[in-house]
């Protein structure tokens, strides 16, 4: 008897894409926000804000993945 619930949910794969999402976010971040210092010459203004949005594009995605593997 194989019980339905085991397909809901999240596997070992969904969660190493999460932990990608994250710190490709992160990385995203911090990348722009030093070509923006680059070109601007705001050091270290850019890489702080790229690494905040970086972090807040990550657990917008990071729910909103998590969100609809638990409903589907």
């Amino acid at each position: 008897m194989v019980d339905e619930r085991s397909d809901a949910g999240l596997r070992g794969r969904d969660l190493i894409g999460l932990g990608g999402l994250l710190a490709g976010c992160v990385i995203a971040g911090l990348v722009i926000g030093y070509l923006v210092d680059d070109a601007l010459g705001s050091e270290p203004v850019g890489v702080l804000v790229g690494i905040g949005l970086g972090i807040l594009a990550g657990c917008v995605g990071f729910v909103a993945k998590v969100r609809a593997a638990l409903r589907g």
